[in-house]
Formats: structure tokens, sequence, C-alpha cells
């Protein structure tokens, strides 16, 4: 049985697992201010807010109902836009919305309340610019946005008083949501919920693939729900080692203040993956077990000589480096029972950069035409070592070996990038598509290798000397 609280009561269902939460609080509970828009998380139409507890502490996130699945759910508090009303007026987001004309159609609205209200519930520090993040997974297609940034804009400037250690009370008392929010806490503690653990065949974390590719075809497939497992969540530190298991999305990465004090502009990588609702339930092993010849934490990791930890149904586990994981489009180095529970990488050390690019046709929210990322050590002038990777560019997301060989012991200088961007071209296999034609992805991926360099090393390495 899935137990949760929804709004302000408490559902038990036995719907099938594969239902999602969006066909859930529409069809079965009849809460029809969630709408159905594209059903692949892009529009955030669908945008709910899901409360867990952490740390024995509840947290408040948004999320696209379209791909989450009912057992990501148990044991958590989900808030539709109805669950969000006041008995006597607006909320301070939807006044927000009336007083900036932030609304039209109306269809996307309730999507937009929704991100706005999460934000109010989990911003530690509310700034204009987060405020506006926080709503950067909901589309509209009438105002024109600007409207809609003025009231995220309101929003903001009424949480700078908001009270953060003691944030529901305060939002209660301020009128940004409902008093029951008060008794969920306790309400949620006092149901005793197990995990739901199933021993499915088709492992399944944040179901933001696999509900996009196959989500009217999963009542007929076993699945086996991963995205709670408590053996399967944190990030841990060993020395120099950071270990991810493997349902740690990326909002846990992008929060973690250990790697966002070492890898500089940390943040700023991980904001180019997706949108707040997203990045709020895709799993890091998700990415990798997808084999999306583009998947662009994937692609990071590679840069970074990310090893896999791979354990099988009686619990046997093996290590398996992630450039070797890949065997050809979507096929992989690992039986049918193994799972990814590990992903383990060494943090930069001195002397060590990182950077990451990715050209698309939007800055934000797209999927990439060609990404890459690199990792590489100098001493003084000499290129120590190099470990570089690109997707767009064949069927697999791509180590450069033979580039980073060349790159080994050479002098960091203008002439040794040209002669490895000639070894690059030969490991880029790319075929023309609807993200572009082969001789353009072959001309991004020269330009994003020579931008790591331009951007890692700009004393030494000059944009007019490459071209």
């Amino acid at each position: 049985m899935i137990q949760f609280i929804l709004n302000n009561q408490l559902i038990k269902t036995h719907k099938p697992a594969s239902t999602t939460l969006l066909d859930f609080v529409r069809y079965d509970e009849n809460l029809r201010g969630t709408k159905i828009g594209c059903r692949e998380g892009d529009c955030g139409a669908c945008t709910v807010l899901i409360g867990t507890m952490k740390e024995g502490k509840l947290h408040y996130m948004s999320a696209t109902s379209c791909l989450t699945p009912l057992p990501n759910v148990h044991g958590k508090h989900v808030v539709t836009v109805e669950g969000l009303n006041l008995a006597d007026k607006l909320n301070q987001a939807q006044q927000a919305m009336v007083d900036c004309s932030g609304t039209q159609c109306g269809f996307c609205t309730p999507g937009f309340v929704n991100s706005m209200c999460g934000y109010a519930l989990s911003c530690a520090e509310p700034t204009v610019e987060n405020a506006i993040s926080a709503i950067d997974g909901n589309i509209c297609r009438c105002t024109g946005y600007k409207t809609i940034e003025r009231a995220s804009q309101q929003l903001a400037e009424k949480l700078k008083s908001k009270d953060n250690d003691n944030p529901i009370p305060w939002l209660v008392e301020n009128g940004f949501i409902p008093d029951y929010f008060l008794s969920i806490e306790e309400r949620i503690n006092a149901i005793q919920i197990e995990e739901y653990n199933t021993n499915g065949i088709i492992p399944i974390g944040g179901g933001t693939d696999l509900y996009v590719q196959k989500h009217d075809e999963l009542h007929k497939y076993d699945l086996d729900y991963l995205f709670d497992r408590s053996s399967l969540n944190g990030i841990l530190f060993t020395g120099n080692k950071c270990i991810l298991k493997s349902a740690v999305t990326v909002t846990d990465l992008m929060e973690n203040k250990r790697l966002l004090e070492t890898i500089p502009n940390w943040y700023n990588y991980l904001k180019l993956l997706s949108s707040t609702p997203i990045r709020n339930i895709a799993t890091i092993a998700g990415n990798i077990a997808n084999g999306s010849p583009i998947g662009d934490f994937t692609i990071t990791l590679l840069a970074m000589k990310a090893e896999l930890t791979l354990t099988n149904k009686a619990g046997e586990s093996r290590k398996l480096m992630l450039k070797d994981f890949y065997t050809g489009y979507k096929t992989f180095a690992k039986t049918a029972d193994e799972i990814i529970t590990e992903i383990a990488f060494e943090l930069p050390v001195n002397g060590t950069s990182f950077n990451f690019e990715k050209v698309c046709k939007r800055q934000y929210l797209d999927i990439a035409s060609v990404n890459s990322a690199i990792t590489i050590l100098t001493n003084g002038i000499i290129i120590t070592e190099a470990h570089a990777s690109m997707g767009g560019i064949g069927p697999i997301p791509k180590y450069l070996a033979k580039t980073c060989g060349f790159l080994v012991n050479k002098e960091l200088s203008v002439p040794t990038l040209k002669e490895a961007e000639k070894i690059l071209q030969t490991e880029l296999s790319p075929i023309s598509d609807a993200r572009g034609t082969e001789a353009y992805k072959r001309l991004l991926g020269r330009q994003l290798f020579f931008g790591h360099f331009i951007e890692l090393f700009p004393e030494t390495i000059k944009m007019e000397e490459l071209l």
C-alpha cells in the first residue's frame, strides 16, 4: 500500500505503482488544478510540491508530477494548488500574480503558483535572481514572462524577513501557506511508514527518463522503485574522494557545500542541467544509465575519471570505470540484474582545473547539440594529466582517450592545442540530425575543446591565436 498526505488528506491507495502522481491527483482525487501539458517535464503545468522528512525536518521541493511515480511520494506530503488556498484571501504568490498581471489564459498559472510557494518554503536567503530561477521549469505562452518576473520579485521582497528558524509558522502567519501545514510534520511522523520496496526487474529512480519514453507502457513492466531507498541516498567524502550514492539528485549536488567550495563554478555548471523541478527528482545514476550520448552529467563525470559500483540482486558488487561502461548506443557493460549503486570521483587538487561547456538552442532547459568537459593538471607550463569528454559526437558519451594521451607531458601552448584538435577530430563520429549537421557538430567539438583552455588559462591561451 502507498500512503502519503495529499494537501490536508491522508491517502492510502493500492493503485498500480506505475501510476503517475499527475494522473492520481487529477483522475482519482479530482484535483484539476494540476494540468496536463507536455507529459515530458518541460512545461511545468503539472508542478506540485513534495515535502520529505530529512534529518528530522520537513523539506519541500517542486516536482513535475507527470514524471513522478506514485511510490516516490510514499510517506511524504504532496501539495497541489488547491492545497495552497487560504480560507478567506489569496496567498502571497497568488496575490503577486494578480498585482503584477502575471496571468492571461491561466493554464500555466497553478504551476507557477506552486513553484513560487515552493521557493517561499525552501529559500534561506531570498533574492530576486533565485526567485526567478525557482520558476525556470514553468512555461507561459501568453504573458512574455516580465509580469511573472515582477510577481516573483514582489514575493522575494516579502520573504526578506522570513524566520528561517521557524519557517512554517512564519509563512502561515504571513499568508504564504494555509495553517494546516503546521501539523504536517507531526502527521507524517505518526504514520510510521516503511520504505516502499519492490523487487522488480526494471530499476527506476526519479522517473525523468523512463516516464518520458514509455509513459503509456509502464503498466506492462515490473518496476523496481529506488528513489527513496536509504542505501542508495547520500553524498560521502573519504579523504579527497567523493562518493555519490546512485539516487542522489542534481539538486543534492548543487546544494552540497564541499562540492561548491572545491569545484569553481560548480553551481553554474549544474544550472545548465534541465530545470529546478527536474533537478529536484533526476538521479545521477539515471543520467548515466539512460545512456544518452549527450547526458550532461555523464559527460561531467567522464572528465572526472568517475568509477561506478555495480551491484547485482545477490548483493555482489564490482567496480568499473565509467569510460568503460558504454559498449554501444544504449548498451552497457553490465548484467541484466546489476544496478549502479555508487559513483566515485576524485575532487580537484591544487594545480587541477575543471571546466564544462554546452551548446544548445536555448541557454537553459535544453538538450545539448554538443557538450564537453575537461579535467587538466599542470606543472608550470607542462600538462601532466588530462581527462576530457564530449557528447553529441557519436553513439555514446565519449571519453577522448587519444586526445588526452597526446596532451600529457606537452607544453600548454597554442601549437599543442592545434595538434591535439587534429587528433580530436579522429575521435569524433557525429551524424546529421535535428540538432545539427555532421560538419556543425565537428565545428562545435573544435570550439568547445579550445573553449576549455581559453576559459581555464586566459593568460596563456588567447582566442584570436586559435582561430
